[in-house]
């Protein structure tokens, strides 16, 4: 093949790749979090009062504090899990130690955000509260992709 026919291949293989991936961000999106859910239902949904708006607000501002100082720690732990990969080359001590500090991270954030949502809940009238509960209840059950 002459350099031509070369650079003529990689033009098409790059154009397909970068449509490829076009594709992928505009049809295939990912699941929204839990929380987004929940907050879409809570602010787009059910008609909330000025004072619940306020309350809610507060709650969602500190939450977003703490969420992001949590993330942090476990890209960090994540940081620590592929230094530990890399010394040991397997699954030894350094990497068991560093998959547990995830974990517990993870599961920090996991109870933080259920204590969140429910802080939240507190806030609702009855039958606001009963919408959100099936809110919840659906996003945590429904099967990926859907």
């Amino acid at each position: 093949m002459t350099i031509r026919r070369y650079l003529l291949v990689a033009l098409v293989a790059f154009a397909a790749a970068l449509a490829a991936v076009l594709f992928a961000r505009m049809w295939i999106a990912p699941q929204p979090r839990v929380e987004s859910e929940i907050h879409a239902l809570l602010h787009e949904k059910l008609t909330l009062d000025a004072a619940q708006e306020q309350r809610i607000h507060t709650l969602e501002a500190a939450f977003a504090i703490r969420r992001e100082a949590l993330e942090a720690e476990m890209r960090a732990d994540n940081a620590r899990l592929a230094q530990a990969i890399a010394a040991e080359h397997g699954y030894g001590p350094q990497v068991a130690q560093a998959v547990d500090r995830t974990h517990h991270v993870m599961g920090a954030l996991q109870k933080e955000t259920l204590q969140h949502i429910f802080a939240m809940r507190a806030v609702l009238r009855p039958d606001q509260a009963a919408q959100f509960d099936s809110a919840v209840v659906k996003a945590l059950t429904q099967p990926a992709g859907r």
